[in-house]
């Protein structure tokens, strides 16, 4: 099953790094997002808030790197262990846009 592992999130960019390059020369790029929201569970509400590491290669990470702190974003990707740690999850960005705020 491919698509078992895709997650859609709407987050503000909290924190960004330095636009990087693996040593195959692929472009990669760390950040923290952060989402608020109320989700329904067990027939009730629930405030949700949680911060998430995330990581994007290739395009998405050029793309992502002039993207200022604050901004928000819906993030389309999947989770894995974190690139550098191994030990933490994080949000791997294939793809985002901007979202525009009321």
């Amino acid at each position: 099953m491919p698509d078992a592992n895709r997650l859609v999130l709407d987050a503000t960019l909290t924190e960004i790094g330095a636009l990087r390059y693996t040593p195959a020369g692929l472009p990669a790029l760390e950040c923290m997002l952060r989402h608020a929201s109320v989700q329904p569970e067990a027939g009730g509400e629930r405030k949700v808030e949680c911060d998430l590491a995330a990581v994007a290669f290739g395009e998405p990470a050029e793309s992502l790197s002039r993207v200022a702190n604050g901004t928000a974003l819906r993030c389309k990707g999947f989770l894995a262990r974190r690139w550098r740690t191994g030990i933490t999850l994080a949000l791997h960005v294939n793809e985002f846009e901007l979202l525009h705020q009321d």
